[in-house]
């Protein structure tokens, strides 16, 4: 791979090499975007993904072509980004973000057997802790029909937006009103299925994560 420039061209003061701080956002985040270039040109896309230890593992159908083309060792640009608040400006110029975000490049590994099936288990217990102990194993058909990706946390970067806005200092002086707007994530009331049978609660993995 060719070597990246990865500092960034403005405020550079943004940028950040603290890997705990980079393992906090990947475990955050629940949707990341996969780029690439194939034949017919170039390729992002929105995926789910799960953190393991230095790696990022993506799952796809063995019949993608993406998926294909990634497991044959094709270049591929990994983001991530959460917003943190709205910067709330005197001016519109001055409107802006709080924002985390990072870019992982590299190519990624195929993972087969039994490493497999216990990375797929991480990759629920990722997005619902604790799951995996309350439904059946992950069967051979299963996991023959998924592929499995790691991409190495070797070259990356993050950037950081934190403070308040910037205003000029002649209109620091005015009366139009300044500060941050916090943005959290939410979750809501658990949906049963409608087909569900009657007298079966909610799992304990489903109620950790609905706090009324």
């Amino acid at each position: 791979m060719t070597p990246r420039n990865l500092t960034p061209s403005r405020e550079a003061d943004r940028l950040r090499s603290d890997r705990a701080a980079l393992d906090q956002l990947l475990d955050e985040v629940l949707v990341g975007y996969v780029a690439l270039s194939l034949p017919e040109g170039p390729l992002a896309l929105p995926v789910s993904y799960a953190r393991d230890g230095d790696r990022v593992l993506f799952h796809g159908s063995t019949g993608s072509r993406r998926m294909r083309a990634l497991a044959e060792g094709a270049e591929v640009c990994f983001t991530v980004a959460a917003a943190d608040g709205l910067k709330v400006g005197r001016t519109a110029f001055g409107t802006g973000m709080q924002f985390r975000s990072a870019t992982l490049f590299g190519t990624c590994e195929l993972i087969e057997g039994e490493e497999k099936v216990a990375a797929l288990g991480l990759y629920t217990d990722r997005y619902l802790p604790g799951r995996m102990t309350e439904v059946r194993p992950i069967t051979a058909r299963e996991a023959a029909a998924t592929m499995l990706l790691a991409l190495p946390i070797g070259e990356w970067s993050m950037k950081v937006a934190e403070g308040f806005a910037h205003d000029d200092f002649d209109e620091v002086a005015g009366e139009v009103w300044a500060g941050v707007v916090p943005w959290f994530q939410g979750v809501g009331e658990p949906i049963s299925n409608p087909d569900l049978p009657a007298g079966i609660e909610v799992p304990n993995s489903v109620k950790a994560l609905y706090q009324p």
